[in-house]
C-alpha cells in the first residue's frame, strides 16, 4: 500500500476514494492549486469549499470562452495550428493558452488577434505573448525556454495533430500521444518540476504509440525520468509538485546537448537571453524559490 501523502491523499479524492474532512479540506486545496488540480478537486468537495467552487467553475468558463474565441480567429485566418499542453484528463483553468503555430503563420494570427483586442506583450525568437484583460496566449513557433529549442513544433504539426471539439467549437489540438511527450519534456527540460497533473496525463495516455513519438522527438529520456518520479509519488515516497534536483537536470540536459542538434545550435542563445534582462537575477531567484510552474 502506498504511503498516505498529501499528494496520494488528493489523488484518491480525485479517484472518489477519500474524503477529506476538517482542516485537511483546506489543506488539500492548497495542494490541488500547486498541482493544477483545484478544480477537479473542489468537485469533489464542494459541499465544503461550495463558494470556492463557484469561483473556479466560472474562471474555467471565462477561459474556455477566451479560448474558443482564439479558435475562431485562427481557423479563420486559415492558421496551421494546434492547442499545446491543452488536453487533460480533468478539467483545469490554465494560466495561459499554449498554441504551436507554423512560423508563416504568426503575423496574420498575430494581426487577426489584435483585431480582437489582444496587445503583444513579448515577442522572441520563438513565442509570442499576447493577452487581454488577463487571459494571455503564447504563440509557440517551436516548444522552447530562454529562446533554446527544446523539441521540433512543425514535426509535432505534421505528425501528431486531431480534431477535438472546444466548446462546440471544431479545433484542433495535439493527439493524447503527443501531450505525453510534450508533457515529459517541458517537465523535465523547460521547468524541472513534476505536477500530479504531468504524472496523470502519463499515467492515463502513455502507450507504445507515445514512447516511439518521444524516440522520434527527442524526449525519451524526459519520459523516462517524468515515469520513474511519476512511480514515487505514486508510491507515496515522494509528493508533488516534485523538484528535480541539480544532479538529475544536468544529467538529462547534457545528454539532450549531446544527442539533439537542434537543441545544441540554440543553446548559446541562453547567454543572449541573460543577458538581454536586467532583472535575470531576480528571475531566477524566483524560480529556485517556486513551489509550482
Amino acid at each position: 500500500m502506498p504511503r498516505e501523502t498529501e499528494t496520494i491523499k488528493l489523488l484518491k479524492t480525485l479517484l472518489g476514494l477519500y474524503k477529506p474532512k476538517g482542516e485537511e479540506v483546506y489543506r488539500l486545496s492548497e495542494v490541488a492549486n500547486l498541482n493544477k488540480l483545484l478544480l477537479p478537486y473542489l468537485r469533489r468537495v464542494w459541499d465544503a469549499l461550495r463558494d470556492q467552487l463557484i469561483r473556479e467553475e466560472a474562471r474555467y468558463r471565462w477561459f474556455m470562452r477566451n479560448t474558443a474565441e482564439v479558435i475562431e480567429v485562427l481557423e479563420g485566418v486559415g492558421a496551421t495550428y494546434a492547442l499545446y499542453k491543452f488536453r487533460r484528463p480533468f478539467d483545469h483553468v490554465s494560466v495561459d493558452l499554449d498554441i504551436l503555430i507554423r512560423v508563416e503563420d504568426v503575423p496574420k494570427a498575430v494581426k487577426a488577434l489584435a483585431s480582437r483586442g489582444f496587445k503583444v506583450v513579448v515577442w522572441e525568437p520563438y513565442t509570442v505573448t499576447l493577452a487581454r484583460n488577463g487571459f494571455i496566449v503564447d504563440l509557440y513557433t517551436n516548444p522552447s525556454f530562454a529562446w533554446v529549442v527544446y523539441m521540433d513544433g512543425e514535426k509535432l504539426l505534421r505528425c501528431c495533430v486531431e480534431e477535438i471539439e472546444v466548446n462546440g467549437l471544431r479545433a484542433r489540438a495535439l493527439s493524447r500521444e503527443a501531450e505525453v511527450v510534450v508533457t515529459a519534456a517541458h517537465a523535465i527540460y523547460k521547468e524541472h518540476m513534476v505536477l500530479l497533473m504531468d504524472c496523470l496525463v502519463t499515467w492515463a495516455w502513455t502507450n507504445r504509440g507515445a514512447r516511439s513519438l518521444a524516440n522520434e522527438l527527442g524526449a525519451d529520456e524526459a519520459l523516462e525520468a517524468l515515469y520513474n518520479i511519476c512511480r514515487a509519488i505514486g508510491a507515496g515516497h515522494a509528493e508533488a509538485p516534485y523538484r528535480l534536483g541539480l544532479g538529475m537536470v544536468a544529467k538529462v540536459l547534457t545528454k539532450k546537448l549531446v544527442e539533439d542538434p537542434v537543441f545544441r545550435a540554440t543553446a548559446i542563445n541562453t547567454l543572449r537571453y541573460a543577458f538581454g534582462r536586467r532583472d535575470i537575477g531576480i528571475r531566477m531567484l524566483s524560480r529556485f524559490l517556486r513551489k509550482s510552474y
